[in-house]
């Protein structure tokens, strides 16, 4: 997978460089200081992947992000941890807060590669095909699948596709947004948390006031979904209160 650096500061651009040269699977093929020169690289060259700082000078990396090409995947590096919910609502994969660490890294790395497979993939005419108590069949990779509303983890928005995210599967489908999968889910145990996620509270592990965890996966809460969460699915479960 190719990618790009676009930070301002040259010496965090040297450390993305250092961990990208410890990738095998990672080619770098241009680091810049500004939105405006890669802008401009992206516009005759294909770009795979981005790691995009958001502080920096003239646009900033949350405005450039929604200018990208929707095939193009975005990892934000910032050393700001209160950007992480903008930087969901423009569909970033990952969000790494500086110093960024191997371990990390690696980790968001390998998102991106999954993503990246699922996205070549033949996803034409996907759709939701039948929806009964428990379960819905959604086409997806010239296949039909069944899926147990109990097994989805979590619903995640990716540029034009939905990805439905269990403990053993990835299913992503396209011709729709996540509003119509939400649509079509038991309002009981799912929630629309923030522009880009739905989540399963069964499977919630622990939360905080920005956060909800599920397994390994950290899942924003946006602003706008965050008292509505809190108050139907937190507050009136709390016990011991």
């Amino acid at each position: 997978m190719n990618c790009i650096i676009v930070d301002d500061e040259p010496l965090a651009r040297e450390a993305i460089e250092m961990l990208i040269d410890q990738t095998a699977d990672l080619d770098l093929i241009g680091s810049f200081k500004s939105a405006e020169a890669a802008a401009n690289f992206i516009e005759s060259n294909t770009v795979e992947l981005i790691f995009l700082d958001i502080q920096m000078p003239g646009i900033n990396g949350i405005e450039f992000a929604r200018t990208i090409p929707k095939e193009t995947f975005v990892i934000f590096t910032t050393a700001y941890s209160e950007f992480a919910t903008d930087s969901y609502e423009v569909e970033a994969i990952d969000y790494l807060i500086k110093p960024v660490k191997s371990a990390r890294f690696q980790k968001a790395v390998e998102k991106a590669h999954t993503y990246s497979k699922l996205f070549k993939a033949d996803y034409t005419n996907n759709n939701i095909e039948q929806v009964a108590d428990d379960f819905f069949f959604v086409r997806a990779d010239r296949r039909i699948f069944k899926i147990y509303f109990n097994d989805i983890l979590f619903i995640q928005g990716l540029k034009d596709y939905v990805v439905m995210h269990s403990e053993n599967q990835k299913v992503m489908t396209a011709a729709m947004n996540i509003k119509t999968i939400y649509d079509q889910l038991p309002k009981n145990i799912f929630v629309r948390v923030s522009k880009s996620y739905v989540i399963n509270v069964k499977h919630i592990g622990s939360l905080d006031n920005n956060t909800v965890y599920i397994g390994t996966n950290e899942i924003p809460i946006g602003t706008i979904y965050r008292d509505f969460f809190f108050s139907e699915f937190v507050t009136k479960k709390i016990v011991g209160r």
